[in-house]
């Protein structure tokens, strides 16, 4: 697995941590919120699963590789060990896809309410040193700050989904060192300019795919389906906290349902309109996931924005693309329905 290149040698507690059930879990959990159970053409060219377990594997080898701290590692070792199938789907049917935070919350309560628990009390481990990544800038920070975690998807993604060479892959990592950043806090940056270029090209090209029209519309699609799952009691909210596998066969045992998920397993690609059209037509917007690294300069870090003039125009296009436009599928020439009574349309 590609995220063996974060660090030479796991520490010794690693492996019975993500041996637990609570972090098995995560396995069946995916990465891409439900988008690569659809038909879109860039699931088909990915070199393998990509599961919350393998990120958050190797977000904790990141932060060990960086700080050699076991708090912190196995603070990112959990920081996802709280999120629901489909993920940030579940932001979504919260009405959350600006900030896609609310499904981060109760890590706290599996930690203590699982094998972990234990496991973190033999090891002398307080919970409240991790239970939370936000306090390690390491491990997480502010946007569009580099931290492991945005390190960790974004290279992810490079190598499963965008294919990019292991090697490339490797001597961006090779790049990084930690440095203090304007806040005089600690952050990963790179040494040199044109591995910051170059890593930050690469962010923006999973950004932009991150907050496409057919992603935005696959979560939202996906969302109105679970919140009408719930509301006939097809799925209850602790199924949303088992595994992906379980809430699809649920899904495909209800009636009304069951063609709603086959069809959102047939959906190829999305259509733009100025105006809503008649049948599942929504206007959604989403969170914009950017980075603007530091590169270690003599007189002090500097974000690239900063130092590449073609870099910071990338990044200000980005940031001014609007989501005002109505979105859609179609199938056999007609756009997709959806029953009434679970649609959040116009939104």
């Amino acid at each position: 697995m590609y995220t063996q290149i974060y660090c030479a040698r796991d520490p010794d507690f690693l492996a019975r941590y993500c041996a637990q059930p609570a972090m098995q879990r995560l396995a069946s959990v995916g990465m891409h919120c439900g988008c690569e159970y659809s038909a879109l053409d860039v699931f088909r060219q990915v070199r393998g699963d990509y599961s919350r377990l393998t990120h958050s594997i190797g977000t904790a080898r990141i932060v060990w590789r960086f700080t050699a701290s076991p708090a912190q590692t196995l603070a990112a070792l959990f920081h996802d060990i709280a999120t629901p199938c489909f993920a940030h789907v579940i932001d979504f049917m919260r009405g959350d896809h600006m900030r896609q935070e609310s499904t981060e919350q109760g890590i706290r309560e599996i930690l203590l309410g699982s094998s972990i628990g234990a496991l973190l009390q033999r090891d002398a481990v307080r919970p409240e040193d991790v239970e939370d990544y936000h306090r390690y800038p390491i491990a997480d920070n502010d946007t569009p700050r580099l931290s492991a975690d945005r390190l960790e998807y974004t290279l992810g993604n490079a190598y499963l989904v965008q294919r990019e060479p292991l090697e490339a892959i490797r001597a961006l990592y090779g790049d990084l060192a930690v440095t203090t950043n304007e806040s005089d806090l600690p952050e990963l940056a790179f040494c040199s300019c044109e591995a910051a270029a170059q890593f930050t090209r690469i962010a923006l090209r999973n950004a932009r795919w991150f907050v496409s029209d057919e992603d935005r519309f696959l979560m939202q699609y996906l969302a109105d389906l679970v919140r009408l799952a719930l509301k006939r009691g097809t799925l209850t909210q602790p199924m949303l906290w088992t595994d992906e596998p379980s809430v699809i066969r649920a899904l495909e045992s209800d009636a009304l349902l069951s063609p709603c998920w086959a069809a959102f397993r047939r959906i190829r690609s999305v259509r733009a309109s100025a105006e809503p059209v008649d049948g599942y037509c929504v206007r959604i917007a989403a969170k914009k996931r950017w980075i603007d690294p530091l590169v270690c300069m003599r007189g002090g870090a500097q974000r690239i924005s900063s130092l590449d003039a073609a870099v910071r125009d990338e990044i200000r296009a980005f940031l001014a693309e609007r989501f005002d436009r109505w979105i859609y599928a179609e199938e056999d020439g007609a756009c997709l329905s959806f029953p009434q009574s679970g649609a959040s349309q116009g939104l």
